[in-house]
This record gives C-alpha cells, sequence and structure tokens, in this order.
C-alpha cells in the first residue's frame, strides 16, 4: 500500500528530510507545501505545492487536498504559528509539536520557567521581565558583572540572542536590546554567560520515549577562526563514534536527562504530548552539562549531518512517534561514519548578499547537496540571498569527511564562499585545548 506524505518546508532542512523520507523500504508518495520551490525537492515529490505556509488556512486546505497519512513540518516559524494544529483541525497527524508544545523554542522564558518549575538540572542564572523594569536588569547585569545574554522572548531566525562581549559592552546596548523584546513579544529574558563547549544532542520523542541522534556541533560565525556575524550556521561535524572528540560518555547521559526531563515537564505543564523533535543546545561548563535552549525541530545544517546516515526506516520513526510507540525502536541506527557539512553562501553573507545570480554545477552527480535559498529558473540555479547549498562529506574520520565535503565544495562555481576551517583537526584541538581549561 503506497502511503501519502505531506513536508511542509523548503530549505536544506527539508530537502534531507524529504530524500530520508524517499528512502524508506516502504512505498511514499511525497507532496510538498513549499513557499518557493526547491531544485532539489522537486526531483523527489510527486508535487510541490507553492503558497504560503504561515497561512493556517492555507496549511489546512492543502491538507484537505493532499490527505496525507501524516505530514512533516520542518521550520520553526509554521511549527510556532500552530501548523500542527491546524492539521489536526482537518484529521491529518503530524510529525511536529502542537504550539502549545512548540513554546520550548518560541519562548525563551516559557522554557526557563517550565525548568525551574520543575527543578530540571542544567538551567543557568535567568532572570524574566515581563515589563520595563530597568533596575530589575541592571541589578542582574551588575551581579553577573556584565557577563550575560539577552534573549528575545520569540522567533527572530536565529538572530534574537545577544551575548556579552561579542554583540554589546554596556548595559545600555543590552537594555535596548531588551526593549525592543519587550516591545515586540511583551517579555525578556536575561541569563548569566556561560563559558564552555558546545554542542548539539537532537532527540526524537514521543512524550514518552527519547532516541538521540549523533551529537553535533554547529559554527555559527561566518568566518574563518569563529569570527564575524552570527550566521544560521556556516557548517556542521559529527563523529564516527556518535560523539564528538571533546564530549565524554557523562556529558551525553546528563543531556539526554535533561531533554527526557524536559519533554515530561512538558506534558504536565500543557497537558499534550510533544511529538517530534527536542533538538538540544548544551554546553559542557566547569559545573556540568547546562541547557542553553530548545529547538522543536531538526536543526540546519544539523539535519543534513544526521538524515543522510541514518539507516532505520525515517517513515517507521514518524510514525511510531506519532502513535506514542518508540519504545518499539529500540534506537536509531546511523552509519558509523563521521560527517562535516558546510554552506556555500553568497558573497556578502550574512549582511550584504548577492541576489539573482546565477551559480553553475559542474560535478557529475548531486548525491550529498541540498539546496536551501536557490531558485531554478530556466535551467539555472540563482541565488535568493541566504545560505545557498549544504554540502555533506562523510568518512572513516572527521579528516576523511573534511576532505571529501572539499572536495565537492568545488563542484559549484560563483559568487559563493565557505568556511575552510570547519572540520579540521587545528579547530579540533583548539576545542579540545579549551575543554581541558574548562574542566580543570
Amino acid at each position: 500500500m503506497t502511503k501519502r506524505l505531506l513536508v511542509i518546508g523548503n530549505g536544506g532542512r527539508e530537502h534531507a528530510l524529504i530524500e530520508a523520507l524517499a528512502r524508506s523500504p516502504q512505498n511514499v508518495e511525497i507532496f510538498n507545501f513549499a513557499n518557493t520551490l526547491n531544485p532539489g525537492i522537486k526531483s523527489l515529490c510527486t508535487e510541490v505545492i507553492v503558497g504560503d505556509y504561515m497561512d493556517m488556512d492555507q496549511v489546512k486546505a492543502i491538507g484537505a487536498q493532499v490527505r496525507p497519512d501524516f505530514a512533516v513540518v520542518g521550520p520553526d516559524d509554521p511549527i510556532g504559528a500552530g501548523a500542527a494544529d491546524a492539521l489536526l483541525e482537518v484529521g491529518i497527524p503530524s510529525f511536529a509539536p502542537y504550539q502549545v508544545c512548540a513554546q520550548l523554542e518560541s519562548s525563551k522564558a516559557f522554557t526557563r520557567n517550565l525548568c525551574q518549575k520543575y527543578q530540571i538540572a542544567g538551567a543557568p542564572d535567568f532572570l524574566v521581565l515581563n515589563q520595563n523594569d530597568r533596575y530589575a536588569a541592571k541589578t542582574f547585569f551588575d551581579s553577573n558583572e556584565g557577563q550575560i545574554v539577552v534573549k528575545a522572548d520569540g522567533l527572530l531566525g536565529g538572530k534574537g540572542v545577544i551575548v556579552a562581549g561579542e554583540h554589546f559592552e554596556t548595559f545600555e546596548e543590552a537594555y535596548d536590546f531588551a526593549l525592543q523584546s519587550i516591545n515586540k513579544f511583551g517579555r525578556v529574558v536575561f541569563e548569566e554567560k556561560l563559558i564552555g563547549e558546545e554542542f548539539s544532542l537532537i532527540s526524537i520523542v514521543d512524550g514518552i520515549t527519547v532516541l538521540d541522534c549523533p551529537a553535533i556541533q554547529d559554527h555559527k560565525r561566518a568566518f574563518e577562526g569563529d569570527t564575524g556575524p552570527n550566521t544560521g550556521g556556516m557548517g556542521c561535524v559529527s563523529d564516527e563514534n556518535g560523539s564528538l572528540p571533546f564530549l565524554t560518555q557523562k556529558d551525553l547521559e546528563a543531556a539526554h536527562a535533561i531533554t527526557e526531563a524536559v519533554m515530561k515537564a512538558v506534558k504536565k505543564e500543557t497537558d499534550e504530548t510533544f511529538v517530534g523533535v527536542m533538538y538540544g543546545g548544551f554546553m559542557v561548563t566547569k559545573n556540568g552539562v547546562k541547557l542553553i535552549e530548545y529547538n522543536t525541530r531538526f536543526g540546519d545544517p544539523e539535519a543534513l549531518n544526521i538524515l543522510p546516515i541514518l539507516e532505520t526506516d525515517f517513515v517507521e520513526v514518524c510514525e511510531r512517534a506519532i502513535a506514542g510507540e518508540l519504545d518499539q525502536i529500540s534506537q536509531l541506527k546511523f552509519k558509523p561514519v563521521a560527517t562535516v557539512v558546510k554552506y556555500l553562501c553568497p558573497e556578502g553573507y550574512p549582511t550584504d548578499s548577492v541576489k539573482n545570480v546565477p551559480i553553475k554545477f559542474t560535478g557529475d552527480s548531486l548525491e550529498g547537496f541540498y539546496f536551501a535559498s536557490v531558485a531554478e529558473e530556466k535551467g539555472k540555479y540563482l541565488l535568493k540571498g541566504s545560505r545557498a547549498v549544504g554540502v555533506l562529506g562523510t568518512g572513516k574520520t572527521m579528516a576523511e569527511a573534511k576532505a571529501n565535503c572539499d572536495a565537492k565544495l568545488t563542484q559549484f562555481e560563483g559568487p559563493l564562499f565557505f568556511r575552510h576551517d570547519i572540520g579540521s583537526p587545528e579547530l579540533m584541538e583548539k576545542r579540545m585545548e579549551h575543554i581541558k581549561i574548562i574542566r580543570g
């Protein structure tokens, strides 16, 4: 029997999602509801329907038209806007959390208050402001000697966090950003600045069971050596053993335990079951593993590291999660390889990207390439201004994966750049030296 699937979204993450679904040994027809036509997705789908996936009436109409067995919602914005709720209104279950559960990502204050209420380990010192309260903000700033992070209480496409020493130096700068968040979202979160090494642990959950993916490290800064402005992610790495060289088994167990506790707390707090992806951003500090934040979907680029090496049937994973039967899958199976993903970006990204300029593919196969902000017009690939093409390299070691990734990166010509140092021994050695200092 053929299963009909609906995937919402059109970026590199959704390209990887659809590719993983299409690999299923089950017979599937995949329909894509997209804001723009992604050339990589088009080749994998029965039909691509272009519209506005932030319009929940359109989401319901497309759901009713396609009548899929289930939907997969990729991006954070439609998840936060209630796409899973809208689809359920027309009888379609989703591999994505309901809006009230998606507050884990859409509201930093919700997550911090939740962890505090249910006494979940790993939270930094924090302050939630619901109004213009300069005195409380200044008191928190001073008590942390100015080493704080300010987080907007809403979705701003990865640009909603500013960090002392990187984005601001003075209290006035921090508070100006805080007031913008209060005016836009009604709240803002101040947190102590954590010092350590970051890693991501993405988990598939059904409200009862937590199945972890390989640990990954993202590289947000635009330029070599972790310099330049923050981006949506210039690339990620994972190791062949499912961990990272600077992590211990205890670090992974601590992160898993936090995710499990938060998943159960969401159920207690909202009376709704979290189904889908809990993407935890964690940091190893001198005081153990701390929770930076949660996303409620696969990361981008992280999905490009994880999904292509997933050996478990992803269609079954989604079905089991929706049914609350993830315990029937003992663990997710992945190829025992290291991965390095890098994004080819238009020159000027992220502040002044070139747009509507063609790029040329000179290779023989598009395997391992994931289209993001690229449009296909009259047989040409045109840059649309954001990260353009995600490129995956795999290998027995991270060095081999990097070499394979770098070889592929040369197969696109045009006004593009990427970070050469992601996955390099030098950069990982820097991480290892840093973690030695952190652990004392």
